[in-house]
């Protein structure tokens, strides 16, 4: 069987530095530690959901 699932890459541009403690758990839960990194991941709705509550520190790059 053909793997079809959908994923999304999310890139880090900003920093988490004084921001609250939920949102650095959120980019640890996303993946992502440092600025300019970048994680693939399954497009899902709990991913989605983690991407939009952080919108002002990470950016989808690429969708496929």
């Amino acid at each position: 069987m053909a793997d079809n699932k959908k994923t999304v890459t999310v890139e880090q541009y900003a920093s988490a530095n004084r921001r609250p403690e939920k949102q650095s758990q959120t980019l640890r839960g996303l993946g992502l530690d440092k600025l300019n990194r970048r994680r693939t991941l399954e497009d899902t709705p709990a991913v989605r959901g983690m991407i939009n509550s952080i919108p002002h520190l990470v950016r989808v790059v690429d969708e496929a």
